[in-house]
């Protein structure tokens, strides 16, 4: 007999006893969830402190206390903001230290205040129209994968609103990964870390986070959209500024000597692609330049770009393409000049997760284990994933649902929901009993 035939069957014996835990098991996220969206937590992008909206802590006090309550270790706020907290491991394996991240502050594209969250169970299929405006009307038309959740529940805020599922589907699945396997102590698994972030939708969400401290050898954020998808490869990423210098004089005698650079930004911005090479034209793996900003008075003036390719290298590109077309319609202006600068925003983390080919296959297996295909999808953006990837913690992106982020129309799937929690726990229980990192 194969000497690891007992240890094959009582594995396969514990998979189908731990199948059988999850199916029984009454998931706590939704009720977590539309608890955690009625909690102001947007960001501000112009503010200077970190993080940039005090009441996003809000949010991270009830999350320690929640953790407190299920046991957890080493739960505490940082003095920036940051929520972590521990499952303690419960085997004598050396296996890796796994880290789930989600961040807890929601977009400032659209308001967060006052969010009233909708479940509607058995959706019928029909439009969806949200109560505290009319207007608004969610239809299987406009978002196909609705069609997918017909006779399950959906959740939807209520109109005036975004719902927050961007990114507290997150938050909510990683604490009932945690409740789960608290309250499930034969399911094996290491160290695993908890990390929620501020500041994500502005861009700072890494900004003063310490990998020491944290002491996780890889992880996942969740971040993600539909069903099954998994996200390891990212926008590459920079800032553009165009700066106009033009010449200043009274309107009443400026004939002949005032060039007002408001007109030449104006200019510049109307000579852009309409077609192409902007993000309502481009989708797939197609790059873009962006216009996000124009501000200042006729003497100077700035705009503000994003240049975004999945090709590090083609940003460049893009950049001499955009000043090019700049300095040229600037030259027609005597006196005016201009200064092009570049920010380095984030970067593709297909570069990092390619040299770390276990953590897909991790994610693969989990993946199968609850009865999904793994689907890769590039994310036409970035996460914080893509910043922790890069500062050293491999971290590509997990699916939580959400759909319409960023909007009124902000809607995610219960199942999905419930699907993602699973997938975390057979991360987590894989890691221990097949996927050791070499």
């Amino acid at each position: 007999m194969n000497k690891k035939e007992p240890l094959y069957h009582s594995r396969a014996a514990l998979f189908r006893t731990f199948k059988t835990m999850m199916t029984a098991y009454n998931f706590t996220v939704t009720e977590r969830f539309l608890r955690y969206v009625q909690i102001d937590t947007q960001s501000d992008p112009a503010a200077t402190c970190f993080p940039s909206t005090a009441k996003q802590l809000h949010l991270a006090q009830l999350l320690e206390k929640e953790l407190t309550a299920m046991g957890l270790a080493n739960v505490h706020i940082d003095e920036h903001g940051y929520t972590h907290a521990t499952i303690p491991s419960n085997t004598t394996k050396n296996v890796p230290v796994i880290c789930f991240c989600s961040h807890i502050d929601t977009a400032p594209d659209c308001s967060g205040r006052g969010v009233n969250p909708i479940l509607h169970k058995d959706y019928t299929g029909a439009p969806i129209v949200l109560p505290d405006d009319n207007s608004q009307v969610i239809t299987t038309e406009a978002y196909p994968y609705l069609k997918n959740h017909i006779g399950k529940s959906v959740i939807t805020a209520s109109g005036t609103t975004l719902l927050g599922a961007d990114d507290k589907s997150g938050v909510a699945i990683i604490m009932d990964m945690a409740h789960y396997l608290t309250t499930h102590p034969t399911i094996e698994h290491g160290d695993i870390k908890i990390l929620f972030t501020p500041d994500e939708e502005v861009g700072r969400g890494t900004e003063k986070l310490d990998l020491a401290k944290l002491g996780a050898h890889f992880g996942f954020t969740l971040d993600g959209g539909e069903l099954g998808s998994f996200e390891d490869e990212t926008f590459s990423a920079d800032a553009a500024t165009i700066v106009i210098d033009g010449v200043s004089a009274h309107p009443g005698y400026a004939k002949g000597k005032m060039v007002n650079a408001l007109k030449i930004a104006a200019e510049i911005v109307a000579t852009l692609p309409k077609d192409a090479w902007c993000p309502e034209a481009t989708s797939g793996k197609e790059g873009f330049v962006h216009p996000v900003g124009v501000h200042g008075i006729q003497e100077k003036a700035t705009i503000e770009f994003i240049v975004r390719d999945f090709d590090t290298a083609i940003l460049a590109v893009h950049e001499k393409k955009l000043f090019d077309l700049a300095q040229n319609i600037v030259s027609k202006y005597p006196g005016a000049t201009i200064t092009c600068s570049v920010t380095e925003q984030y970067r593709n983390m297909k570069e990092i997760i390619d040299q770390h080919p276990h953590i897909s296959a991790l994610a693969k297996a989990a993946y199968e284990k609850a009865g999904l295909t793994l689907v890769k999808e590039p994310i036409r953006g970035g996460t914080d994933g893509s910043r922790l990837s890069f500062m050293g913690l491999p971290c590509p992106n997990i699916f939580t649902g959400m759909q319409a982020i960023h909007s009124k129309h902000e809607w995610v799937g219960v199942t999905d929901m419930e699907k993602s929690v699973e997938v975390l726990v057979n991360i987590c229980n894989l890691n221990t009993n097949s996927f050791n990192e070499k």
